[in-house]
């Protein structure tokens, strides 16, 4: 299992993005992890309190739950009862794992973290300025793929309790908060709502991987989310002059 340096945390994480060497920003195609590699990814997982269980996976560009134009292929729960399945019970872990060796894995965010989900490039910007800043930044995961796909995943302490439901939204993959509009491109994964954890293989040749280790310290994601929010904003703005700039001409 990793050590926290090198692969997915600590001694690269202050480069810039435009620097950091290619194994770095994502795990090369192929060289695809042995089960046991796998396995311990997994556990460190469980090991930092985050709660598992199996998902689907990729079946070419269909997904393994075999439901017919699946909305999220590989990248949901396989039960109904995820979130009471959910455990960090290594013995469970490992026999799902085992029994499972396609299966790509969810934690059940609202538990003991959640995660801040923004576009993939707004997610690297708001990393390298938080590292700037000094800010301690927590786990950190990226999902590849095209468009809405390519995202950044920050793991936080949660800040849903009993005593405070009300005030945070649940917030499934394909959904948005009611305050998109005060948080553009930001989904905030808490109580009833999960995420995939790396290592996943998504369709098309795409996954989830690591930049910042699961064994670094949560922290509150209120320290992290004015950055994440102002680069979620660049991104939107930057795309919305992009396609003006398109359409501009078709209107003549």
């Amino acid at each position: 299992m990793a050590d926290g340096k090198g692969r997915y945390g600590g001694t690269a994480n202050r480069l810039s993005w435009e620097n950091r060497p290619q194994w770095l920003r994502r795990r090369v195609k192929d060289t695809e992890p042995d089960d046991s590699d796998r396995e311990a990814l997994l556990l460190a997982v469980a090991d930092a309190g985050m709660p598992l269980a199996p998902a689907a996976y990729p079946v070419a560009y269909r997904c393994s739950c075999e439901r017919i134009g699946c909305p999220t292929p590989g990248r949901h729960p396989v039960s109904f009862a995820w979130q009471t399945q959910s455990t960090t019970d290594r013995a469970q872990i490992q026999r799902w794992a085992e029994g499972e060796p396609l299966a790509n894995f969810i934690t059940a965010t609202g538990m003991v973290h959640d995660v801040l989900d923004v576009p993939l490039e707004a997610g690297r910007k708001a990393l390298d300025r938080l590292l700037e800043l000094g800010v301690e930044v927590g786990p950190v995961a990226e999902s590849s793929g095209d468009g809405e796909q390519a995202r950044a995943l920050f793991f936080t302490a949660t800040r849903g309790t009993p005593e405070d439901e009300d005030e945070w939204w649940p917030c499934e993959l394909d959904c948005r908060p009611e305050t998109m509009d005060e948080h553009p491109g930001l989904r905030w994964h808490c109580r009833g709502s999960y995420v995939l954890v790396p290592p996943a293989r998504l369709p098309g040749d795409h996954e989830v991987y690591w930049v910042r280790g699961p064994e670094l310290t949560l922290p509150d994601p209120l320290t992290l989310l004015e950055t994440l929010t102002d680069a979620c904003a660049q991104f939107i703005g930057e795309q919305e002059d992009i396609e003006q700039e398109v359409a501009w001409p078709l209107g003549r």
